[in-house]
């Protein structure tokens, strides 16, 4: 039953959070010059998160923290300030994703059930396990491996069990509450899928090479980024100085194609093949702005870096285009993130199974060729967790 409400939480929350971003979407698509406000936006969001914020400043790291050692209590002002902060991000231009909010806000949600409840410190993790769960599958519409996801991510050398229920449950009732409010998710098509052929699984192999190098470069440069922006004294300025960043790249480029989440690159990148360009661009500019501290999360450009190079390297590899973006939509971000099994699992629910083959086998090699590198750079996401249970 809680599970069941942690899901519904999640699940309006998700759907809050996804009309919003279609409206600032909108907004700043139709008034370009929001863009140069960017720098601003970001300082006022660094200061809220100065004086206001201190406590859930570490965003995933802190619930990530908090299922692996329970100690206080996740203050819920972490679910309005990372989704105000996503939103602004978004509004003036920052390239960033939408996951690390909705994994918050879910998070924060949950975690405020255990002391009326009279929650163990188990019985705890499970719970904010579940809200990982939730506020995957109901912001991407894939409850299958916003389930695993949950699970997965947080391995330790063996699965917690004991959460495999609520997860379940929390990540279906979070899908469907979403999709109650009339929040739709975006559609991809890969096109048909060839049949499997020795050469076929070694052009996957390949490709799967490519991609962790991709998401190795992803991980390196942005946290170089971090480093660089951490040199300001004064927080609320690495997102001022990010933004200006920003700026410098899109005056230089002279296009906005690369901010936001870029959903519209990654559906074109399933009909035809785009440049190589196209995703290193996008992970310089998402690099820049999360390495400055702005918002939002990592997944949603790694879905555009991996449909983007997978697209651009069926000029090179004979796979359909459509394929191969799907093949890096989801590898590059199993690689980032040594999630595998969930990253096929929602290639399935969104491509069909057709791809399965050829999906399993890209996932898994970017997986073991990234090795230690990963978005979630807490220790225990630092080693090849499969080969330990």
């Amino acid at each position: 039953m809680l599970s069941a409400l942690v899901g519904a939480m999640a699940g309006s929350l998700s759907a809050l959070f996804l009309w919003m971003l279609e409206q600032v979407t909108a907004i700043r698509t139709e008034y370009g010059w929001l863009v140069w406000l960017l720098p601003v936006a970001g300082f006022w969001v660094g200061l809220a998160y100065h004086y206001l914020g201190k406590d859930v400043a570490r965003g995933n790291h802190l619930v990530f923290d908090t299922i692996h050692n329970p100690r206080d209590l996740i203050r819920f002002r972490m679910a309005p300030m990372v989704l105000m902060g996503t939103v602004i991000t978004h509004l003036f231009g920052g390239s960033a994703g939408r996951e690390g909010t909705a994994l918050q806000m879910s998070a924060a949600a949950a975690d405020q059930l255990h002391r009326p409840f009279r929650l163990s410190g188990t019985e705890r993790s499970v719970l904010l396990i579940a809200g990982l769960s939730a506020g995957f599958a109901s912001v991407f519409g894939t409850p299958l491996a916003g389930f695993v996801f949950g699970l997965e991510v947080l391995l330790l050398g063996r699965v917690p069990y004991g959460a495999v229920i609520p997860a379940l449950a929390a990540a279906f009732t979070g899908t469907w509450v979403t999709e109650l409010w009339g929040i739709g998710h975006t559609h991809y098509e890969i096109g048909v899928v060839p049949g499997i052929t020795l050469m076929g699984l070694i052009y996957s192999l390949l490709a799967g090479v490519a991609f962790a190098i991709a998401a190795i470069l992803f991980v390196r440069l942005t946290e170089l980024f971090v480093r660089w922006f951490a040199k300001i004294t004064f927080p609320p300025l690495r997102p001022f100085a990010g933004g200006i960043v920003v700026l410098l790249l899109v005056t230089v480029l002279g296009t906005n194609r690369y901010l936001g989440l870029g959903v519209p690159v990654i559906v074109e990148s399933f009909s035809h093949a785009l440049d190589g360009q196209e995703f290193a661009l996008k992970l310089l500019f998402t690099a820049v702005t999360l390495g400055a501290g702005f918002k939002g999360g990592e997944v949603t450009p790694l879905f555009f870096i991996g449909a983007a190079l997978g697209s651009s390297l069926s000029l090179i590899l004979p796979l359909p285009v459509g394929l191969m973006a799907g093949m890096g939509f989801v590898a590059v971000f199993a690689g980032a993130a040594k999630t595998p099994v969930a990253c096929c699992l929602m290639a399935l629910e969104l491509f069909g199974l057709s791809c399965a083959v050829y999906v399993i086998v890209a996932c898994f090699t970017a997986y073991m060729v990234s090795g230690r590198y990963s978005i979630y750079n807490a220790p225990e996401n630092k080693f090849p967790k499969h080969f330990l249970l």
